[in-house]
Parts: C-alpha cells; sequence; structure tokens
C-alpha cells in the first residue's frame, strides 16, 4: 500500500524524463526537423518550416515552466496547447490519403504524418502529467 502511494507523490515521468524535460526534446526536436526536412527536400517554401515555427513555442515555454516553477502550470498549459495545434496540424495528412495523393509530395506528407503522430503523443503525454499532478493535489489535501 505505501508502495502505491509513494508511486502516485513521485513526479510523472514519460521515458525517465519529467514532462518539462520531454518538452524541451520535444520542441528542441521539431526545430531540427523543419530545417533538416527543409535542407534536405531542397523546398523554398515557408510552409516546410511549421514544425520549427511550432517547436520555438514548445521549446521557450517548457524551459520557463523548468527556470520559473510557481508558473510551470500556465507554461506547460500553453506547451499541450501547441501540441495540440501540432496533431490538428499533422490530421491534414488524411486528406492526401482519401484524395489518392499521398507522398506525391512525399516530404510535406512525411512531415504531416510526424506532426500528427509525435503531436497526438505529446499532447496525450501532458494531459497525462495533468492528470497525475491533479491527483496528487487531491492526496495532499
Amino acid at each position: 500500500m505505501e508502495n502505491s502511494i509513494e508511486q502516485q507523490t513521485k513526479e510523472f515521468e514519460v521515458f525517465g524524463l519529467k514532462i518539462e524535460n520531454l518538452s524541451v526534446y520535444y520542441g528542441l526536436f521539431l526545430i531540427l526537423w523543419g530545417v533538416v526536412v527543409s535542407l534536405i527536400s531542397g523546398s523554398n517554401s515557408f510552409t516546410s518550416y511549421i514544425p520549427s515555427i511550432l517547436g520555438f513555442p514548445i521549446l521557450i515555454f517548457s524551459y520557463l515552466s523548468i527556470k520559473f516553477t510557481s508558473k510551470k502550470k500556465m507554461f506547460m498549459h500553453i506547451v499541450v496547447l501547441f501540441g495540440l495545434i501540432i496533431f490538428l496540424g499533422g490530421l491534414d495528412v488524411l486528406r492526401s490519403f482519401i484524395s489518392g495523393s499521398a507522398f506525391e509530395n512525399y516530404w510535406a506528407d512525411i512531415s504531416k504524418l510526424m506532426m500528427m503522430l509525435t503531436g497526438l503523443f505529446f499532447t496525450y503525454q501532458c494531459v497525462r502529467s495533468f492528470i497525475h499532478a491533479r491527483k496528487i493535489r487531491e492526496l495532499n489535501n
């Protein structure tokens, strides 16, 4: 019984990382993805940098949540909002599948697929983290 209470009061982790740290890595991943895919594909399109553009606020606000722990809740809610936007933006890949033009623009569809899958995973983990934090608050009251 004591072990389960100890596990419940332990900070939420994904892959051994606190959610704020995972968010920093996710933001960096998105920034690098947009730059690398734009370079590899030779794209001159602004849209190829969308993952990078959305990764910057995740990186900044997750860093701020680490730096200013008293504002962590607010900053992490902003972070998860961007995660949700990434997921929703990635859903555009379904339009390519429905219209039968999937992967005609290979790099664009790969980026959308990446955004859909990682955005869903990231948003899900953030929601799990929020639920965990709420349970801890309830246990402490």
